[in-house]
């Protein structure tokens, strides 16, 4: 078979020629991706920033500082199902394996049989980003669904001409700008991209444009939230540049780091599947590589996170399980043999085995660290301050139940008519958060926090006499009250270095509160 007849002029292949979905297999790689994410869901605790978005969502707004309502309104789902740790983690999972089938699906429609999509839903499984990403409820549990959706839907476009699927990209584009704005960039990446190629006749059709219409007016509610709380995210992003809060990478390590967080030995699949979409797929398609080359150099200028780029390799994947079984049929002699696709098939599986106990929250912490110290494992910082024996995905996930039962032990010591004037004042949305979630049960009153977005409804009705602080200094506090004690030395072996700090308890605060929440609204 000629690699080239495929796309050779316009479209990829009729759609007579596509291969049956391998429904069998698709959905049983699906269904392994949420058994393994359920088996492991509850053995750590909540992550960080799903108690900030549990926080969120009993506080529904069309923005939230550096975020926006998609992923709240996923939480808000989570809160009417219990909000239990279970619940969150299954909504993970099921973004988890949304993105398992849409590899597969890519697949198919890049051309690809029965091996191509199972090989695809394979490495999207087996590659450590996806288990990592999906392990916790956050937003990247979804980004995949959003950045491939809108792929295979320009892939059906190049190859049967139907350009009305403009409105559908639209859509999924515009509900991808409500779960992160860097979807933003991405369709910036994407549209560049699509100048390159002949493909930039669609910018002639009604549909292209009408795409862009749906996409701006399910966007606009969330831009115009910026605009009247003055961009607080462009506020965000500076302050984060001016901190130095996240790890730079030069672009050589952060291109090392997408082979790492991918797995070192799916690099032949993944780099694959760029050189078959520049070289081997025709003009059309041509413009997935390019998107992605745009992409990746987009994050190192812009100095994201490594990981920030994972959820565009599902693509890359399809294509490289197209471009081997491909091959497999080219080299005459494996014709009529299975053993080659078996094999690779086993390596990708072999890896996923591997990488479950090293990735996700399966084995205790102690032994976590040893298997990873015996694969050679050594997970990257991506923020400068996060520090504790465990990466910060998984250290995030101790110590909070107990920080809120130290701090309701000492609350219920105070007299009834002291507890009345005293607020629990928290220097960031985690602790916020674990106060607002675990804090009810024990007789707490909500948490006080000017961080990120809980600076909009932290602000107490009732004016506090007195505090107890998490996460302040005490030379800070003995300038805002007339005396400081120690209520507990807070430490857990396997949380985080910011967490294990003192705890204190301030009489007589001043100024008021309400005067000097300006100065303790921060945005990072």
């Amino acid at each position: 078979m000629n690699l080239n007849a495929y796309d050779a002029n316009t479209q990829v292949t009729p759609a007579k020629e596509l291969s049956p979905i391998a429904w069998r297999w698709v959905l049983a790689l699906v269904g392994l991706k949420l058994l393994v994410h359920l088996i492991t869901s509850g053995h750590y605790g909540y992550f960080r920033d799903e108690l900030y978005y549990l926080d969120c969502a009993r506080h529904l707004m069309w923005g939230y500082v550096d975020d926006t309502p998609g992923i709240v309104w996923v939480f808000k789902l989570a809160l009417v199902l219990g909000g239990s740790l279970p619940v969150v983690r299954l909504l993970a999972a099921l973004g988890g394996a949304g993105t398992v089938l849409l590899g597969s699906l890519l697949a198919r429609e890049l051309g690809g049989g029965r091996f191509a999509q199972v090989f695809a839903g394979l490495c999207v499984l087996a590659a450590p980003a996806f288990l990592a990403l999906t392990s916790v409820l956050c937003v990247g549990s979804f980004e995949p669904l959003f950045w491939i959706g809108c792929v295979l839907l320009v892939v059906r476009i190049a190859r049967t001409g139907k350009s009305r699927l403009w409105w559908w990209f639209g859509m999924v584009a515009g509900l991808g700008l409500e779960m992160k704005y860097t979807m933003g960039l991405v369709l910036a990446c994407f549209y560049s991209a699509l100048l390159l190629t002949p493909l930039r006749r669609e910018l002639r059709r009604p549909a292209f444009w009408g795409g862009v219409a749906v996409m701006a007016l399910l966007f606009a509610p969330t831009l115009l939230w910026q605009v009247r709380h003055h961009f607080p995210l462009l506020t965000s992003m500076e302050t984060i540049r001016r901190d130095g809060k996240n790890v730079v990478l030069p672009p050589l390590a952060f291109i090392v780091q997408q082979i790492s967080i991918l797995n070192l030995t799916l690099l032949p699949y993944w780099l694959a599947g760029l050189g078959y979409l520049l070289f081997f797929r025709g003009p059309n398609l041509r413009m997935l590589a390019w998107f992605y080359l745009f992409l990746l150099a987009a994050m190192i200028v812009l100095h994201g996170k490594d990981y920030y780029v994972a959820a565009i390799y599902p693509m890359l994947f399809a294509a490289g399980g197209t471009a081997l079984e491909q091959a497999f049929v080219c080299w005459r002699w494996t014709a009529s043999r299975v053993w080659p696709k078996a094999l690779v098939s086993a390596h990708a599986f072999g890896m996923f085995a591997i990488a479950v106990p090293a990735v996700l929250p399966l084995l205790p912490p102690q032994r976590l660290l040893a298997y990873q110290a015996a694969l050679g494992v050594r997970p990257q910082k991506t923020e400068v301050s996060h520090d504790g024996p465990l990466e910060q995905r998984l250290g995030d996930q101790f110590g909070w139940p107990e920080m809120v039962a130290e701090v309701a032990r000492f609350y219920q010591t105070l007299p009834a008519e002291e507890r009345a004037r005293t607020a629990i004042i928290t220097a960031n949305y985690g602790e916020a958060g674990a106060i607002d979630q675990f804090g009810p049960a024990l007789g707490l009153p909500r948490a006080v926090c000017a961080h990120q977005a809980t600076s909009f409804w932290g602000l107490p009705e009732v004016e506090p006499q007195n505090a107890i602080c998490i996460g302040w200094n005490r030379r800070s506090m003995e300038r805002h009250f007339d005396s400081v004690t120690l209520v507990i030395e807070h430490r857990h072996p396997w949380g985080m270095a910011e967490e294990n700090r003192p705890i204190y308890f301030g009489r007589n605060l001043h100024p008021t509160l309400k005067e000097m929440w300006p100065r303790l609204t921060y945005w990072n």
